[in-house]
């Protein structure tokens, strides 16, 4: 009775707490939107939500602090499942569901087109993911009282490989996780604050390491309930102001259909305007000129080095206006540096001019399922049938790769029992929903609102948040007066991912406050999942791959030392990567996935369903499932097909790269069952010798 009134009261003083936190955040929005009414200016906005952003995650960081490994690791098996529910959609909602969720539906389409999966299909993959790992994975994980996902190897199979494989997939799948989260960091920071990309990571990864490196999981945990009350905040507040504004009522995913036939007749007139059909001309015969460059790269190279060479000469000898001298040596700087560097540009610059010389600048329609028609042309059904196969196999990759994360799981292991885990999956669901449901009616809301409200604008009058943002990132955002018109085109606005939810606010003419709020929420996103992969990274560096001496104990305070400084290293080399900008958070997230699904998912399933499942057999199937999922990706990847020199194509039935992990997961199951066949017959073999 006791210890059940004492749980009751340990609920109660965080639920006040919560509530506390929910409204002074309420109250210090509501403080910044009077400032901003009063006269604060825009400078000094960003920088405050950045800095009380830190600031909070830092205090809850210093507070919950601790060295005792069972805290630092688990958060001590104490969390309540609501809040774990909490802790887990923070971790889950990570900056590409937050920041690129919305962006993808908006660029892909619900059900996408031959050349892009479809956005419906993150959503439905990531949250049916959730039903795995709530029937299949977590409840048996949990009841196993382990620390990181390799100690179920460790303790199912035995032996050193199987753990030691486990860690270092661990280590592969979370490392190109947490370089998306803090590329979003350094995105957001700087754009916050005004700073270079490069010194935004660093200001938003201060946050991120105080938390994990002083509390572990305990901090974590604590650090990631307040988080998804930000980011809930700061994703339901411009969805529903958009929806308010174009329909009258604030509940966006009730309301958001009725955009969509109003969106199609805008497309119907788009295709068939004057104007768009010149911008796409422009963009195609681009194309062609860099199908010509590609077929002697290194001619053309010097041929362009010559042109400009001579274009410099020639400004020079006329007295130009010393801007234009600079703008031609920009231009000769930014030439490839040899002919693989110029097949690898070249080739993604004429995919992305084909994709520009499309209708709707190669946007899918969103009233339309999949692309094609499965009763049209042979080239319609031929579109049709790869649309959907792509659709299915990257919602398999995210399915199977949620459930296989090492991440997440570990996030399991602190609820008080195997019930409570169910619990938590259930809230975890819920948290989760809460987002999803708005992500696609975001995508059609922003798009109804760039058709009506920014198409057709004068280059002239354009708002001024389209350059500051092609400032942060030129990838992000550019316009470009194709057709000389000086009015705004559809085709001649290219939009990033991760660009649409953070320039909401802007775009729906909102206060300033609105996209501080968003910033902050994208940051808290990134921040919260940032904190469980940098963990689970350092977890396998310093407690999994080590080798385990004969009677030492499994965890200790010197082991959880360690950990916080590889922690840190960690932290610096991604954040080193990240300033790189190697891709767009989603595409790096979505192979993240791959990985793990066909490095974790056959071993996680075989060993906790099959008893034949052999030690041997797991090493074999980690290893063929994420050698094929590799091995594709290399081989399908565009970029790197142009920069080998190798002709467009290489997919298998049509799969993106992307959704490698659709070979890797059967290849996985079968390389296991085979050898632990073959293993099963080799022992039974030896007992008959016997």
């Amino acid at each position: 009775m006791d210890g059940k009134a004492a749980g009751t009261g340990y609920l109660w003083r965080l639920h006040r707490h919560l509530l506390l936190f929910v409204l002074g955040f309420i109250v210090f929005l509501l403080l910044m939107a009077w400032a901003e009414r009063a006269g604060l200016s825009r400078g000094w906005i960003g920088p405050i939500f950045l800095f009380l952003s830190v600031m909070v995650y830092a205090v809850i960081g210093i507070y919950a602090r601790t060295t005792d490994p069972e805290d630092f690791y688990v958060a001590g098996r104490r969390i309540p499942p609501m809040y774990n529910g909490m802790a887990t959609a923070a971790d889950w909602i990570s900056a590409a569901s937050f920041i690129s969720l919305a962006g993808a539906l908006y660029l892909q389409g619900f059900s996408g087109t031959a050349s892009q999966p479809g956005g419906l299909a993150y959503v439905l993959g990531w949250t049916g993911g959730f039903c795995l790992v709530g029937l299949l994975i977590a409840p048996r994980l949990r009841a196993m009282r382990l620390y990181t996902v390799p100690d179920f190897f460790a303790q199912r199979f035995g032996g050193r490989w199987p753990r030691l494989l486990a860690a270092a997939g661990a280590v592969m799948c979370s490392f190109m996780y947490v370089v998306a989260q803090i590329y979003g960091i350094g995105l957001i920071a700087s754009r916050l604050t005004g700073v270079q990309f490069e010194i935004g990571i660093l200001l938003g990864l201060g946050g991120v390491l105080l938390c994990s490196f002083l509390g572990g999981m305990r901090a974590i945990t604590w650090t990631q309930v307040v988080q998804y009350v930000v980011l809930l905040l700061a994703f339901l507040i411009p969805v529903s102001w958009l929806a308010y504004k174009q329909l009258g009522n604030p509940v966006a995913p009730v309301v958001y259909g009725e955009q969509l036939y109003k969106i199609e007749l805008l497309e119907q007139e788009l295709v068939a305007a004057p104007a768009e059909l010149e911008v796409r001309r422009f963009y195609a015969e681009r194309a062609r000129d860099y199908a010509a460059r590609l077929r002697d790269p290194a001619a053309a190279l010097a041929r362009e080095r010559a042109l400009l060479d001579e274009r410099i000469r020639m400004l020079r000898a006329q007295g130009a206006d010393f801007s234009l001298v600079l703008a031609a040596r920009r231009e000769l700087a930014a030439l490839p540096q040899g002919e693989a560097s110029a097949r690898e540009h070249w080739g993604r610059a004429m995919l992305e001019a084909q994709e520009r010389a499309q209708p709707l600048a190669g946007l899918p329609r969103h009233s339309q399922a999949f692309a094609g028609k499965p009763d049209g042309t042979p080239a319609e059904r031929a579109a049709f049938n790869t649309s959907r196969l792509n659709f299915l196999a990257l919602m398999f990759c995210l399915m199977v790769g949620t459930a296989s994360l090492p991440h997440l799981l570990t996030r399991f292991y602190t609820t008080p029992s195997v019930a409570d885990t169910r619990r938590s999956v259930a809230w975890s669901l819920l948290f989760v929903a809460l987002v999803y449901l708005g992500a696609p009616a975001l995508a059609v809301l922003v798009k109804y609102e760039i058709m009506q409200g920014l198409v057709g604008s004068s280059f002239d009058d354009l708002p001024n948040w389209i350059a500051q943002w092609a400032h942060v990132d030129p990838g992000l955002i550019s316009v470009q007066d194709v057709n000389g018109d000086r009015i705004l085109q559809f085709g001649e606005i290219r939009l990033g991912a991760d660009m649409i939810m953070l320039a909401t606010p802007e775009l729906g003419g909102m206060p300033y406050v609105v996209s501080g709020l968003v910033a902050a929420g994208g940051l808290a996103a990134a921040l919260s999942t940032a904190d469980g992969l940098l963990l689970t990274i350092s977890n396998a560096l310093v407690y999994d791959m080590p080798p385990r001496r004969e009677g030492a104990p499994a965890v200790s305070e010197n082991r959880v030392i360690l950990s916080k400084f590889a922690l840190l290293a960690v932290a610096m080399v991604a954040a080193a990567v990240a300033a790189l900008k190697p891709a767009e958070i989603i595409s790096l997230v979505t192979a993240s996935f791959s990985l793990a699904a066909a490095t974790f998912f056959p071993a996680l399933v075989t060993g906790l369903f099959w008893p034949r499942a052999t030690g041997r057999a797991v090493v074999a199937g980690m290893l063929a499932g994420v050698g094929v999922t590799v091995l594709y990706m290399l081989l399908a990847s565009p970029g790197l097909r142009a920069g080998w020199g190798l002709p467009p194509g290489g997919l298998w039935w049509g799969i993106h790269p992307v959704s490698a992990g659709f070979f890797g997961v059967p290849t996985g199951f079968a390389a296991i069952v085979l050898v632990s066949w073959r293993d099963g017959g080799r022992r039974a073999r030896q007992l008959s010798i016997k």
